[in-house]
């Protein structure tokens, strides 16, 4: 027993200093990527602080949501930070899931790439309307009375850069028109969507899903026009910007080696060989051949295999 467990944890280990060296390669290629991803979170965070100085609490909305869906109090207003909190966590541990297990899928460091690009658009379009029509915050801590519906002007340049995470983000007010926790639910679903395995998993993110549109309006953290707004645009962001984005390379067919830098001497041989192989009339690469496991760029569901009908002609 305890020799099988030293085997199995050598197996691990040398798995993820295998994906490591891989992923640090293609991090080196991207981390302009990945950094100005990050940078905008925080300008997103930032953007949200100055609209709570515009701020002007005042009467709730008529909002049909608010008359069809039981009032959970802000007792219950932990709930729905809850479910998030469940739906970021488990993704972000999703794409670290090549480290560990044996079938991989996806390179994280291009997945994180290109949800980032999905965030960076939504958000973009968000701050542009929390800026346009400044509406009277729905939560509690956003009405009349509240110390916190209006924040007192700045000393300095500095207190408005700090942002007061996580406090700040938490209690701000005045980000609405566009629901920020919407936007990471739904980029984070479609993703699993187009490049997870488990059918199962995929059902239960959309039920998540609709449940966190169902919470947040009854938590009166945002409108119900901030949910629906959010359902239809990041769809519609997510969908285009894929199109304009580079397919992620298909792990099954033994493509890491694409994705690592080549010397000038390794990429002349291999041209040689690829020209060698296309004189002699020999379709290049093999793995062509091979079974494939996505196609039009989504990954098939576990127990869905791919049929193709071969021909053969008689001399």
């Amino acid at each position: 027993m305890t020799l099988y467990i030293g085997r199995e944890a050598s197996k691990l280990w040398k798995r993820v200093c295998a994906e490591t060296t891989t992923e640090l390669n293609l991090l080196l290629e991207n981390w302009k990527y990945l950094l100005a991803g990050l940078i905008f979170q925080y300008i997103h965070g930032l953007a949200a602080r100055g609209v709570h100085y515009l701020h002007r609490p005042g009467p709730t909305l008529q909002d049909v949501g608010f008359f069809l869906l039981p009032e959970l109090g802000p007792d219950k207003a932990y709930i729905s930070e809850t479910v998030f909190s469940f739906v970021f966590l488990s993704f972000v541990l999703w794409t670290f899931h090549p480290f560990i297990f044996k079938a991989k899928k996806i390179y994280t460091v291009l997945l994180w790439c290109r949800v980032l690009a999905f965030l960076v658009a939504s958000q973009s379009l968000r701050i542009i309307t929390f800026y346009s029509t400044q509406l009277p915050g729905p939560n509690y801590h956003c009405r009349e009375g509240s110390k916190l519906a209006r924040l007192p002007r700045p000393d300095s340049a500095f207190e408005v850069l700090l942002i007061n995470f996580p406090r700040g983000v938490i209690y701000g007010c005045g980000d609405l028109i566009f629901s920020s926790h919407m936007i990471f639910t739904l980029v984070f679903v479609l993703t699993y969507q187009k490049y997870g395995t488990r059918r199962c998993i995929k059902q239960f993110a959309w039920l998540i899903a609709v449940a966190q549109s169902f919470l947040i309006v009854a938590s009166h953290k945002h409108y119900t026009v901030d949910v629906v707004v959010a359902w239809y645009t990041v769809n519609l962001v997510v969908f285009f910007i894929d199109k304009k984005l580079p397919e992620l390379p298909d792990r099954s067919n033994g493509s890491a080696s694409l994705l690592l830098p080549l010397s000038t001497k390794d990429k002349d041989s291999k041209t040689k060989e690829e020209n060698h192989k296309l004189l002699n009339g020999n379709s290049g690469d093999p793995a062509d051949w091979r079974q494939r496991t996505q196609v039009n760029g989504k990954t098939l569901e576990d127990g869905n295999t791919v049929h193709a009908e071969t021909t053969t002609n008689g001399a």
